[in-house]
């Protein structure tokens, strides 16, 4: 059964930082370009960032360039979103996804094959 599971969410102060992690199953991830969106309460989903299968390459939203950093550890199957400097606005439910094309260009638009249930991200004092 193909899944993929996001974990690492939570409560935190701004400024503060948390790793979201997004596991694969049923499928290997490092053939597959995977990206990170948000959806706030009221808000469109957003693209976040997206890291390429075939060559590793990523890409960020203007609004957390600087800040957050995604990676990959193909062993592991595994997909991470370091987020620091965090602020009221990164509130969000965090999904990842995943698409079999080797690339992230268009990825906001693009129809991705597998999805996962999402994790809560409160940014609050």
């Amino acid at each position: 059964q193909v899944q993929l599971v996001e974990s690492g969410g939570g409560l935190v102060q701004p400024g503060g930082s948390l790793r979201l992690s997004c596991a694969a199953s049923g499928f290997t991830s490092g053939y597959y370009t995977i990206a990170w969106f948000r959806q706030a309460p009221g808000k469109e989903r957003e693209g976040v960032s997206c890291i390429s299968s075939n060559s590793g390459s990523s890409i960020y939203a203007d609004s957390v360039k600087g800040r957050f950093t995604i990676s990959r550890d193909n062993a592991k199957n595994t997909v991470y979103l370091q987020m620091n400097s965090l602020k009221p606005e990164d509130t969000a439910v965090y999904y990842c996804a995943a698409d079999n094309l080797p690339y992230c260009a268009g990825y906001v638009r693009r129809r991705m094959v597998h999805w996962g249930q999402g994790t809560q991200v409160t940014v609050s004092s």
